[in-house]
C-alpha cells in the first residue's frame, strides 16, 4: 500500500524556456510505496516536470525533492536509486539490447536478472538487432528494461506504453504492477485514461504548466469518469 510519506515532491515548480514558461508554479507529490500517473494535454509541463526530478533540468523556481534529496545536485549513490524511461530514449543507437542491458547492470551493486527482464519484455526475440533497426515499440521494451534494470527505489517512466501493441500494454501493466508490489515508487506520465485507471494509486491532472487535481480516484474523480472530469478540469486550466 502506498505510504502518505512522498518519494517525490514538487513544490511551486518554474521552468522557463525562454518567453515559454512550461512549468508555472506545479505543485503535486508521488506517495512513497504507490503509482502515481500524471495525466495532461500536450505541452502542459509532464515532460519538464520529470526531466527535472530525475536532475536533467534545473528548475527557475519552487523545489523538487525526490528521496529527500535534490535531483540537481545529488550525489552517484542517490541517482542509482532513480530509475526514468524518457520519451527521447536516450539509447546508443548502434548497441544491441541485451548487450546494453548487461553494461548497465554491471553499473549496481544488486541489479535485475537481465536474462529473466529480457524475456518477460520480449527483447530476447531481437536482441542481436542494433536498436537503431528496432520498430517503435522495440525500442520502448529496451527502454523499459533500462530504467528497471538497477532495481531502482523510484521510476520515472514516461509514457512507458507509446508505440506497444493491446498485448504487449497489457505485459507491461503487469510488469509495473510486479515492480512496484516489490517496494518500488513508479511515477508515470500518460495520456491514456485506461492506463491512469489501471494502473495509478494517486492521480495527478496538469494543464499548463499547472496541476489542476490531485489524489486517489476517488478525491479526483468521485463518481464521475475519469475522461469527463479531465476534460472539465483541463478546459478550465486552458482559459
Amino acid at each position: 500500500m502506498p505510504s502518505p510519506i512522498p518519494s517525490v515532491t514538487v513544490d511551486g515548480l518554474v521552468r522557463r524556456f525562454g518567453s515559454v514558461t512550461a512549468c508555472d508554479g506545479m505543485t503535486w507529490q508521488a506517495p512513497a510505496g504507490g503509482i502515481t500517473a500524471i495525466l495532461g494535454p500536450n505541452g502542459a509541463g509532464k515532460t519538464t516536470a520529470i526531466e527535472c526530478a530525475v536532475g536533467l533540468q534545473r528548475p527557475d523556481g519552487g523545489t523538487v525533492r525526490v528521496l529527500d534529496a535534490d535531483p540537481w545536485l545529488s550525489p552517484a549513490d542517490h541517482r542509482a536509486r532513480v530509475g526514468v524511461m524518457l520519451q527521447a530514449g536516450g539509447l546508443p543507437n548502434g548497441a544491441r539490447p541485451l548487450r546494453l542491458l548487461h553494461h548497465l547492470a554491471s553499473l549496481y551493486a544488486a541489479p535485475a536478472d537481465v536474462e529473466a527482464l529480457a524475456r518477460r519484455l520480449e527483447i530476447d526475440r531481437f536482441a542481436g538487432t542494433t536498436i537503431r533497426r528496432l520498430s517503435g515499440g522495440q525500442k520502448q521494451r529496451v527502454a523499459l528494461a533500462a530504467a528497471l534494470v538497477g532495481r531502482p527505489d523510484v521510476v520515472f517512466l514516461d509514457e512507458p506504453t507509446a508505440g506497444l501493441d493491446p498485448h504487449g500494454r497489457l505485459d507491461v501493466y503487469d510488469l509495473l504492477r510486479e515492480v512496484n508490489a516489490e517496494g518500488a515508487t513508479l511515477v508515470v506520465t500518460t495520456h491514456s485514461f485506461e492506463e491512469a485507471e489501471a494502473l495509478g494509486t494517486h492521480l495527478v491532472v496538469v494543464s499548463a504548466g499547472r496541476t489542476a487535481a490531485e489524489g486517489t480516484r476517488e478525491q479526483v474523480c468521485g463518481a464521475d469518469p475519469l475522461e469527463q472530469v479531465y476534460f472539465e478540469l483541463t478546459r478550465k486550466e486552458r482559459r
